[in-house]
C-alpha cells in the first residue's frame, strides 16, 4: 500500500459517506456540555456500536435500516454512561441527520467534477439521511449519484453492496476509486474489486484482513493527484 501509488484509467469516485464524507462526531460535538466529560466517550461507543450491530444484523440476517441501527447503538451508549434524557437523545439523533462535512470535501469534488469523473455516494445510510446530510453540507449538485445498502438489504462490506454501485455505474469494478476512512470498509471494497484509496485521518494501523487498499491518504485534498 503506497502513499503515492498513482491510478490509471479511472472513471469514477465512490465515496463511503460517515467518517470519509461526514464527521460522525460532529453530533455529539454540538452537545458536548449536557453531556459533560462523558461526551467523548459517548461519540465513541455510539459509532462503535452502530458498526458493530451493522456486521452482527447481517451476520444474522436480521436487516434493519441504518436509522433504526443508530438509535439503537445510541440508546446502548446512554445505558453504558447512565445517561437518561429522551431530549438530548433526540436532538442527538436529529443532529445525525445533519452531519458536518469535513472543510475539503466540496473543493475536491468540484475539482473531480472538473476533470469529469462520475461520482458518487455508497453508503449504509438510508436515502433519507443520506440525502438530508448531503442538502446539510450543500454538496448536491457535487454528488450526484447517491446508493444506499437498503437497495440490496444487507450492509457492508457484503459483496452485493460493493457490485450495487459497479452496476448501476455501469463500469468495471477496477475503473472506480472507491474511498472510505474505514479499513474495513476499503478491505471489503478491496475484496470485491475495486481500486480503493484508504483516507487514514486518524493514523490507524493496517488491518490483517484479506484484502488492502491500493494507496492511502490523509485527507480528501491528497486525491485529485492520485488521478492520473
Amino acid at each position: 500500500m503506497s502513499s503515492a501509488q498513482a491510478f490509471h484509467g479511472i472513471q469514477a469516485c465512490v465515496f463511503d459517506a460517515y467518517g470519509t464524507l461526514f464527521d460522525v462526531h460532529s453530533a455529539v460535538g454540538r452537545y458536548r456540555e449536557p453531556l459533560g466529560v462523558a461526551a467523548h466517550r459517548v461519540s465513541t461507543l455510539w459509532r462503535t456500536k452502530q458498526l458493530e450491530y451493522t456486521w452482527l444484523r447481517s451476520l444474522m440476517g436480521r436487516h434493519a435500516d441504518f436509522w433504526q441501527v443508530t438509535g439503537e447503538a445510541l440508546d446502548y451508549a446512554f445505558d453504558a454512561h447512565d445517561i437518561h434524557n429522551p431530549t438530548l437523545r433526540q436532538r442527538l439523533m436529529d443532529a445525525y441527520l445533519q452531519l458536518d462535512c469535513y472543510p475539503e470535501v466540496p473543493e475536491v469534488l468540484a475539482a473531480l467534477q472538473e476533470r469529469g469523473l462520475e461520482r458518487a455516494i455508497l453508503s449504509n445510510g438510508t436515502p433519507a439521511m443520506l440525502a438530508s446530510a448531503v442538502a446539510h453540507s450543500g454538496i448536491g449538485s457535487l454528488m450526484p449519484q447517491i446508493f444506499s445498502v437498503e437497495e440490496v438489504g444487507v450492509y457492508k462490506p457484503d459483496p452485493r453492496v460493493y457490485r450495487l454501485a459497479a452496476d448501476a455505474l455501469e463500469l468495471a469494478p477496477e475503473k472506480i476509486v472507491f474511498l472510505s476512512s474505514n479499513a474495513w470498509d476499503a478491505a471489503g471494497a478491496a475484496s470485491f474489486g475495486f481500486s480503493v484509496v484508504w483516507i487514514n485521518r486518524s493514523g490507524q494501523r493496517a488491518e490483517r484482513l484479506p484484502a488492502r487498499p491500493h494507496a492511502q491518504i490523509t485527507n480528501l485534498r491528497e486525491l485529485p493527484p492520485l488521478l492520473a
